[in-house]
């Protein structure tokens, strides 16, 4: 036996629209997607000042030998 979703039918227009959860889940998961892909790339651009200002101070205190 198969099932077949059909979509459902917009009986009162406008509040149909904002009641309807279908794809709710889709969103909550976008959002935290950004969130996570946002705070991987504040976090990457933090390490990579602080190795870049590690490799200076290296190559100044080699280049001062």
């Amino acid at each position: 036996m198969t099932v077949v979703a059909t979509p459902q039918k917009a009986c009162c227009g406008k509040i149909a629209v904002i009641t309807d959860t279908r794809g709710l889940t889709t969103v909550e998961y976008v959002i935290v997607l950004v969130l996570i892909a946002v705070t991987g790339i504040a976090v990457w651009s933090n390490f990579s000042q602080t190795l870049r200002g590690k490799v200076k101070a290296a190559n100044e205190q080699v280049q001062g030998m």
